[in-house]
């Protein structure tokens, strides 16, 4: 998460409880009113943006956002401090945003985009397909793993707007469009699966790995074989569930007829532009996944990279641009950007340390279940809530524990990646997998969502348990 919110976080201003519970409370009816986001036919970002007013508003009030008194028209400016000391100026809102989150989103759709228009997702999509052979549970299996990859070495937005582009083009060509619900779903929560494969593949693991002092070999041994597991298993469940299942055999051959019938050229209109956009494509790949060891780029972040890449394939369409910034999903970006101000807001207002001393307290006292009780709660506070200042709070408690065991460590990152997969706000690639359905007209409300979630999310949870009791001590 951004500097500013780690270390608003790590801050211990007084606050009393009463209005800790209040903002609480509006935290609740916040989640409240995204669950009945259809019933109040309100978009997410309008929702967000709401409440973000309304707890920047009261915030203010009581005196919980970070100010810097100054004498006569600069009172209670906010200030941000520069590489060379000097203070700038902005709004208190500022800072409190993920903007290396939303730059990831903008570039990565704005480059997806572009990268469409050459032909080269169509053509894996249709090569994918034919290895398949039209059997829609190979196709499930295919994509799901290679969300599981893209998730580990990229990030979970940038592989959920990937793999839900060609899960769509694939299952349109098959006339299998019916199936794209429950695709996307898995999909979605593959995301966070995958996000757990490596050290660097979500932020929660570099904080907690950091502070117990993991090492990236050693975070890929042991979270590796719950990966492959856990894959298989939501893979199955999502067959099961949504009625992905082998053909009869005169559909294999109707589905054999379609596959021999397609042709991954037809898409290409340049071969020039399909060649190179897939060199940016592979670069973009290799970049992202290597953005925390190259010199420079290490220090821009994976936000810079995206929309660099974003930048430089736009030039295919350097007169006609503003047709591809028409087409960003503006509504996601400002839910973003509301929902980190609320979550900042709630750190002020000692929301988070509240769930963490809940958390301290009836957890970690718990003797040989701290541990599985600290992965499912940390999993439910973590569905509802960012879970980076939280993995980011819980790392701080055990680290001031003596001699804490390592499967304490562990419950923190799974319970914070796992809890992604409860609901639609849980993490950013399941808001993106919602916004993808809704791209392609496919209903599902916060609460279908929730009820279509939840079973796969329990079984994950269930094996991270048994997992940690198990094998890691």
């Amino acid at each position: 998460m951004h500097d500013a919110i780690l270390a608003s976080a790590a801050s211990h201003h007084h606050v009393s409880a009463g209005t800790t519970y209040l903002f609480a409370a509006i935290l609740v009816a916040m989640i409240v009113a995204l669950a009945l986001e259809e019933k109040i036919h309100a978009k997410k970002s309008l929702i967000t943006g709401l409440f973000a007013v309304l707890c920047l508003f009261l915030g203010t009030l009581f005196g919980l956002m970070p100010f810097d008194p100054g004498p006569g028209e600069l009172q209670g400016v906010a200030w941000v401090q520069n590489v060379f000391g000097e203070k700038i100026r902005m709004p208190v809102f500022i800072p409190g945003i993920d903007w290396g989150v939303i730059a990831i989103i903008l570039g990565s759709s704005l480059f997806v985009d572009v990268v469409s228009k050459s032909g080269l997702f169509t053509w894996i999509a249709i090569k994918l397909t034919k290895i398949s052979r039209g059997e829609p549970l190979w196709l499930l299996a295919l994509y799901g793993v290679m969300t599981v990859v893209f998730s580990a070495l990229l990030n979970n937005v940038t592989a959920m707007l990937i793999v839900g582009s060609l899960t769509a083009v694939s299952l349109r060509r098959l006339n299998r469009t019916g199936l794209l619900l429950g695709f996307l779903l898995v999909e979605g929560l593959l995301t966070n699966i995958g996000g757990l494969l490596t050290l660097i593949s979500s932020v929660p693991n570099i904080i907690v790995g950091t502070a117990a002092g993991i090492q990236f070999v050693e975070f890929f041994f042991v979270a590796g074989p719950y990966v492959l597991v856990a894959t298989i298993v939501t893979i199955a469940m999502g067959a099961k569930r949504f009625q992905v299942r082998a053909l009869e055999p005169d559909e294999r051959a109707e589905a054999r007829r379609l596959v021999d019938g397609f042709d991954e050229n037809d898409g290409v209109e340049s071969w020039g532009f399909f060649w190179t956009a897939t060199a940016l494509f592979v670069l973009f790949i290799f970049t992202l996944a290597s953005t925390s060891f190259l010199p420079v780029i290490k220090n821009l972040d994976m936000g810079y990279v995206a929309l660099a890449f974003a930048f430089i394939i736009l030039v295919r369409y350097k007169s006609s641009v503003d047709r591809f910034y028409q087409a960003v999903d503006w509504d996601l970006l400002l839910f973003f950007a509301s929902l980190f101000i609320v979550i900042n807001v709630m750190e002020h207002a000692q929301v988070l340390a509240l769930i963490g001393g809940v958390l301290e307290r009836h957890v970690l006292s718990l003797g040989a279940a701290a541990a599985p009780a600290l992965l499912a709660s940390s999993a439910v506070a973590s569905s509802v809530t960012d879970n980076i200042p939280l993995a980011a709070m819980m790392a701080k408690i055990i680290g001031g524990l003596h001699e804490p065991a390592p499967d304490l460590w562990w419950a923190v990152v799974f319970g914070s990646n796992l809890g992604g997969n409860i609901t639609p706000i849980g993490s950013a690639s399941t808001v993106v997998a919602v916004t993808v359905m809704h791209k392609y007209e496919l209903e599902i409300s916060f609460a279908r969502f929730v009820k279509l979630a939840v079973p796969f999310a329990v079984v994950q949870i269930v094996l991270a348990i048994a997992y940690l009791v198990l094998f890691v001590s």
